[in-house]
């Protein structure tokens, strides 16, 4: 890999040719006979360029057609109309889209490439192994906000693991139109089988050495159309010099001949053509055989009743044979079905149009160029919103997409200059979108149009600002520095399919890394300390404030000679500038060479902005969390109590979302021969939560020294917090155990049950009674349990911070708890056995504070049972 030191900066439409040779007739082989997949024209592989020499052609087309297969049942059997897989990334840092159906590229373009690490639903499904189903807009913005900002429309989903023999190798995803309940649970069986028989398939190809990860552009499958084609098509080869005409069954059919009537001449063909049409056929003919073909020649055929009805004749003269032009092959078209229906919508006095799943207009009728002003010949072949400046606005765009993604009618009104409002309406299936459009009058309280559009400055699509806006919404969400290099790291750099990153921040005139990823080792430690005035691209990106990009070794090598490198391939230098003040660079490297394009220019520019804004929020944080941090920990005891018999632990873990501190906390207390264990939480994470604790500590510690009950203990707790009267309510357990017979008193305030573990291994938690949230009742009681420890038990006092999840109830939280402490080691020791706790029960998104305090009850005549699991 090559990359710089890491202070530096940076359509003639195709048509379809007649075949040379008459084909036989093609049969209809249901969706499963063909992939159906073609490539977007000019789309960018995943890295820039084609497949490598070791990627055999026929390696890619067996892993897509499995792929495509794995949708096109998806969406014949379960009622979807969209289906994407998404497979893992060479360096498994990325997921990314191989195969989508029924679903735009242009629409989903902006997830064409999703970390691994991110919180989408397609990562969690793919990290964790479980189903992800959404069943609305509302379940995506409280589970995955990140989704709901990149595609702010209404629709179900589910995401399934593709896996199979213990590997996974991606992600199935599916879609239904918006309202549809309970459709993933529904469908769950069918989605499973498929999911599974995708997996299988996958293994079978890794097994075989075939390819099975990203090597080029995502697939587009064609959705199978839900009813059979309205138009026919009969295939012929006319001998023009003997008359003979050879003809399939379809042909002679759409000319109207029954069984043995068509002789093979094309004398009889002409007997059933309209009388009046005759001279127009034979005219086609000379010209087809004079210039070589003829295009869409409309002729009228008597139909058994004697009316006569319209056909197309498609022909040419096959290239084998062209000097001789003696042979005429091609097509007939029975375009009844269509003409009518054309004809029909043409008499509309209401504006009729369509798009295609990329939003491009592909009909219009005749009321249409009134109503929109503008010629059909202008229209055709463009998205309305180009043509037509009155609907540049991204609203009307966001219309579209959101009728396309929901399979729901919308409609709208667009102010139409001069002087004038139009009412749409936009009918939506998984091919395309048909509109209607008729004049309206103005809404209540509406300005009146301009005399004319103002100019478009957006420089960026609908699809591109939703990009952005979904990646930065990662960085919203980091609070340190840390979280921030991590946010860049894991979610934006492999949305551009990049392998190195550098952050550097200011400080003193100078470049200082912060973060790296990707790097060789040793690689970046010759650039610290680089000043902001040093011929060096991450250093004059910063100073000029303009982004700057390489797209190969050659142009960065051009532009600063003898600048050291390491093996990639293309570079983006971003500035990252807040409030007009200088806050570092970000550097992102690229194994091969890379053609960025416009969007993607304009996409990491504006990324840039957001990264130093995050940085530099971050920075502040950073300092006064540590301050705020240190006052808390300096409430907390700094050391535990040492009794003979009884071992302690603790462990404090500050929530890991949020900017203030929280409420959580523990204490031992030997009060005589006994010794009181305490654990609380008081509501909050804020300067007042964190004083309020330490009140409270410093309260039942002078309660419980006093050698009062512990039932009395948290009711005098509790009136002291009344008369403090901080607007808080807290919770609490204490536990006072008497080491000499393992006696044990329990009493709760709306704190959560002890766990205990007994010596043979059961372990259960300790729903006692208890009484309310302290602060809530002056007038509570608290009641004492009281218990018995066998030797060898384990008492776990924790809080909420531990067990809860947001996937699962609180009470399956603490007995994942509970099954943790049951599977532990004969003799853990209890610091071993707390590090477990925290990494198999906890979160490592937590938002709340964890406080764990477990005591070991081990007398000094107790000695462990062989084959103990306690």
């Amino acid at each position: 890999m090559r990359h710089p030191q890491a202070t530096g900066g940076a359509d003639e439409p195709v048509r379809a040719a007649v075949p040379e040779t008459l084909p036989a007739p093609v049969l209809d082989q249901g969706p499963e006979a063909g992939s159906g997949v073609v490539r977007e024209p000019g789309a960018e592989t995943e890295t820039g360029v084609e497949p490598g020499p070791g990627v055999l052609p026929e390696a890619v087309d067996e892993r897509d057609e499995l792929l495509a297969k794995a949708v096109r049942q998806v969406l014949g059997t379960t009622g979807a109309y969209g289906a994407m897989v998404y497979l893992r990334s060479r360096d498994h840092r990325s997921l990314v889209l191989l195969t989508v159906a029924g679903v735009p590229l242009s629409i989903i373009s902006p997830f064409r490439r999703i970390a691994a690490a991110g919180p989408l639903p397609v990562a969690v499904c793919f990290r964790t192994g479980r189903t992800i189903a959404l069943a609305d807009t509302e379940d995506a913005m409280r589970r995955f906000p990140q989704l709901a900002v990149g595609l702010p429309y209404d629709f179900v989903s589910a995401c399934l693991p593709v896996e199979h023999g213990g590997q996974r190798f991606g992600v199935l995803s599916v879609l239904w139109p918006a309202g549809v309940e309970g459709a993933p649970a529904r469908e769950s069986a069918r989605l499973d089988a498929v999911a599974a028989r995708l997996g299988a398939g996958l293994d079978r190809l890794a097994q075989a050495g075939r390819l099975t990860e990203p090597s080029g552009d995502a697939a587009v499958v064609e959705v199978p159309p839900p009813s059979a084609p309205t138009t026919r098509v009969g295939l012929f080869d006319w001998n023009t010099t003997t008359g003979a005409l050879a003809a399939d069954a379809l042909f002679q059919e759409i000319f109207g001949f029954g069984p043995g009537e068509f002789d093979g001449t094309v004398g009889c063909l002409a007997r059933r053509i309209a009388p009046g049409d005759v001279p127009g056929f034979r005219a086609a003919a000379r010209t087809a055989m004079e210039r070589g073909e003829v295009l869409a020649a409309r002729v009228r055929v008597l139909g058994a009743d004697g009316r006569p009805y319209p056909v197309e004749l498609w022909a040419r003269v096959p290239g084998a044979i062209a000097d001789g032009r003696t042979h005429l092959v091609g097509a007939v078209l029975d375009v009844r079905t269509v003409t009518a229906a054309a004809a029909a919508v043409e008499r509309m006095r209401e504006g009729v149009f369509a798009l295609d799943p990329d939003g491009l207009i592909t009909y219009a009728n005749r009321a249409t160029e009134p109503l929109l002003r503008a010629d059909r010949d202008e229209l055709v072949g463009h998205h309305p919103w180009e043509v037509l400046p009155w609907l540049a606005d991204p609203f009307y765009e966001n219309r579209y997409r959101a009728a396309l993604l929901s399979q729901q009618p919308t409609a709208f009104l667009a102010a139409r200059p001069p002087g004038g409002w139009l009412a749409f309406s936009l009918y939506p299936d998984a091919h395309g979108v048909t509109g209607r459009v008729v004049a309206a009058e103005s809404p209540p309280g509406a300005d009146e149009p301009p005399a004319a559009p103002p100019p478009s400055t957006a420089a960026t699509g609908v699809g591109g600002t939703l990009h952005l806006l979904q990646l930065a919404s990662a960085l919203t969400e980091a609070v340190t520095v840390r979280d921030v290099c991590r946010a860049v790291a894991e979610e934006i750099l492999p949305a551009f399919g990049g392998q190195e990153l550098a952050i550097y921040t200011v400080h003193e005139q100078r470049l200082h890394l912060v973060s790296q990823s990707g790097y060789p080792d040793g690689f970046l430690d010759g650039f610290e300390g680089t000043p902001l005035d040093a011929r060096v691209p991450g250093a004059e990106t910063l100073s000029t404030g303009t982004p700057i990009f390489f797209e190969s070794v050659h142009e960065l090598a051009a532009a600063y000679p003898g600048l050291a490198l390491d093996e990639m391939g293309a570079w983006a230098f971003l500035p990252l500038l807040a409030s007009g003040r200088p806050v570092g660079s970000c550097i992102l490297g690229f194994d091969r060479p890379h053609a960025f394009t416009l969007e993607e220019r304009g996409l990491l520019t504006g990324l840039g902005g957001f990264i130093a804004q995050a940085l530099e929020r971050a920075r502040l944080y950073d300092a006064e969390f540590a301050l705020a941090r240190g006052l808390q920990q300096g409430l907390l005891p700094h050391r535990l109590p040492q009794v003979p018999g009884v071992r302690i632990t603790a462990r404090y873990l500050p929530g890991t979302q949020g900017m203030e501190i929280g409420g959580d906390w523990y204490d031992a207390i030997l009060t005589g021969a006994d010794l009181t264990l305490v654990i609380g939480d008081v509501e909050g994470h804020s300067v007042a939560a964190a004083a309020a604790m330490g009140q409270l500590r410093s309260a039942v510690r002078a309660f419980a020294s006093g050698g009062e009950p512990v039932d009395q203990v948290l009711g005098r707790t509790n009136r002291l917090l009344l008369d403090l009267d901080p607007g808080l309510l807290a919770s609490c357990c204490l536990v006072r155990l008497t080491p000499a017979d393992g006696t044990v008193r329990v009493a709760r305030a709306g704190h959560l049950p002890p766990v205990l573990r007994h010596p043979d291994g059961r372990a259960e938690a300790l729903y006692v009674p208890g009484g309310p949230l302290l602060g809530v009742d002056g007038a509570a009681a608290y009641p004492a349990s009281e218990l018995r420890l066998r030797p060898g038990s384990l008492l776990a006092l924790y809080t909420d911070g531990l067990v809860e999840d947001p996937a699962l109830a609180i009470d399956q939280g603490v007995d994942r708890l509970r099954a943790a402490l049951a599977h532990g080691r004969s003799g853990e020791d209890p610091e071993e056995l707390a590090e477990r706790l925290l990494r198999e029960v906890g979160s490592t998104g937590r938002v709340d504070d964890v406080a764990l305090l477990l005591t070991a009850y081990r007398p000094a005549t107790f000695v462990d049972a062989p084959g103990d699991e306690g």
